[in-house]
């Protein structure tokens, strides 16, 4: 007997979800919303490989929140539409791009049945083969905000290419893992993956890295040696700050990017490469070669596809998860009594800038689990400035830090027995709750 499967279905009056019910589809359970709001949080509890979004209007939903919903990449979504709206020149033909079907009332209970079918299908495909969605971010990444699940669908374009890669973003976003998730899951998957920092070697050497040389080529060039283009054969050459590459190394480089063939250092032999050039940079290039700092040609070489990664402070919404993720990955490089983060030490972190962005998190969740003295992890473990400092926080906000703070570490001790905890705090049961549901205290 087949497992019973499950689709959400967004309907504003409900008329379209009630001939879909009438179809009596074995296998299939629905759950029907009225909101693009409703069908987001329905979605964030309770994930779905099937949507299915009723159109008894071309304008039955708001264009901005449905596209976000609609960029759901763990979601397949089928369009059921009145009858004769498909031809509705008022139907955008970008909206008309998220669906994976479209079926006009009245409803063809076989064809439906087929859809749906291929949809869950393709849908349970999609995520067991490439083996990366996660429920808390995809490519062994870390965030559900829409600008990670932007950075996660460019991903899954540029693994179906075999062209160059431009990663831009400020240091600290994670270029590199990146570049290597790019790697795993592409069909260089079994080349090797080699990266090179081109700020961290000195110029007279980078020739020699990237080329390779012969023996007796230079002063101490005692044996061949293979460069990284060469090692990089049938995989991934990565290139960090490509931006501090010197000039007429970039000469070199764009040989090579143009005719995929090399020449060691005091050699005349050419050799034929099949790499995968992927490079990183922290600067504008862009600005960089107005200004003569970086070549214009070996830019738009290697900018065929470009992935610009967000900072920190522009996906808040990720810091909790990225914390509670280091501090379960560092679990055993903790003091034995922490147990996790206190409500003032994750507010600090939302609030915080971070200029060092996701490393300079990681640096900081590590230090204070392995510092600190407490059960949970506060604001001054953490380095980080409280709105206090800032001159944010008023009396009565500082009152419910402290509540919101005695309770949590009350509750943790308690295993979250209101009983006791009430007991210990000296309050009854019931203001106990009312302080709970005051401070949004998650139990």
């Amino acid at each position: 007997m087949k497992s019973q499967r499950h689709g959400l279905v967004l309907d504003r009056t409900g008329a379209i979800f009630a001939e879909l019910e009438a179809l009596g589809l074995a296998g299939w359970e629905f759950q029907v919303v009225s909101t693009v709001e409703a069908a987001r949080k329905a979605l964030s509890r309770d994930p779905q490989l099937i949507g299915l979004v009723a159109f008894d209007s071309p304008h039955a939903w708001p264009a901005a929140e449905l596209d976000q919903l609609l960029a759901r990449p763990e979601v397949e979504w089928i369009a059921l539409l009145e009858e004769g709206l498909l031809r509705s020149e008022r139907i955008s033909p970008e909206l008309l791009r998220s669906f994976h079907d479209f079926h006009s009332l009245p409803l063809d209970r076989v064809r439906l049945a087929f859809t749906l079918g291929h949809a869950h299908g393709k849908a349970q495909l999609c995520r067991s083969a490439v083996g990366v969605r996660g429920e808390f971010g995809s490519y062994g990444m870390t965030g559900t905000s829409p600008k990670m699940r932007q950075l996660y669908r460019q991903i899954d374009k540029i693994l179906t290419v075999d062209a160059p890669v431009l990663i831009g973003g400020e240091s600290g976003t994670g270029k590199e893992l990146v570049a290597r998730a790019i790697h795993q899951h592409s069909a260089r998957a079994r080349g090797p993956f080699i990266a090179m920092n081109c700020g961290a070697i000195a110029p007279s050497l980078i020739q020699s890295e990237l080329f390779g040389h012969e023996r007796g080529a230079f002063t101490g060039a005692g044996q061949r040696k293979i460069g990284n283009i060469e090692a990089a054969n049938d995989g991934v050459l990565f290139l960090d700050e490509i931006g501090d590459l010197p000039l007429e190394m970039q000469a070199n480089l764009l040989r090579f990017l143009q005719d995929k063939t090399i020449t060691r250092v005091g050699s005349t032999e050419r050799v034929k490469v099949n790499v995968r050039v992927i490079a990183a940079t922290h600067v504008d290039l862009q600005r960089a070669v107005a200004e003569g700092r970086f070549r214009e040609d070996l830019y738009y070489r290697l900018n065929v596809l470009h992935v610009s990664l967000p900072a920190l402070r522009e996906r808040r919404e990720d810091i909790p998860l990225l914390a509670e993720t280091v501090f379960a990955e560092h679990r055993h490089q903790a003091s034995p009594q922490v147990r996790g983060f206190g409500s003032a030490a994750l507010r600090a972190m939302m609030d915080y800038e971070w200029p060092g962005n996701v490393r300079e998190l990681i640096n900081r969740v590590q230090r204070a689990m392995i510092m600190t003295e407490n059960r949970l992890i506060g604001v001054s473990d953490l380095g980080l400035p409280t709105s206090a400092e800032n001159g944010a926080q008023t009396l009565e906000e500082l009152r419910s830090t402290v509540e919101r703070e005695l309770i949590e570490v009350s509750l943790k001790k308690h295993g979250n027995n209101v009983s006791e905890t009430a007991r210990q705090l000296g309050v009854s049961r019931v203001t106990l709750y009312r302080m709970i549901d005051r401070l949004k205290i998650i139990l």
